[in-house]
């Protein structure tokens, strides 16, 4: 079983989450992300990750795209917080 963050918390499932995050940051990206990765390889990181099943959750759970990973995600994002 796969420990996933929702809008409602964290929730078990059966399935691993295909993004992750960093809950003191409210980031979310792909689990192959180059900053993720660096970070995690720090050691610092890891205490605060966190999965989510798909990016609409991630949205919903009030996380913003990573703007290493998911470009065009964060420019969308930041455009739509900016104004």
């Amino acid at each position: 079983m796969y420990t996933l963050l929702g809008p409602d918390g964290p929730y078990r499932s059966r399935t691993p989450g295909t993004l992750g995050g960093h809950r003191r940051l409210r980031i979310y990206g792909r689990l192959d992300c180059p900053a993720a990765l660096r970070a995690l390889a720090r050691g610092g990181y890891t205490p605060h990750r966190v999965f989510f099943a798909d990016e609409a959750t991630a949205i919903a759970t009030g996380y913003r795209p990573c703007a290493v990973c998911s470009r065009s995600a964060y420019r969308a994002w930041r455009a739509h917080h900016t104004n």
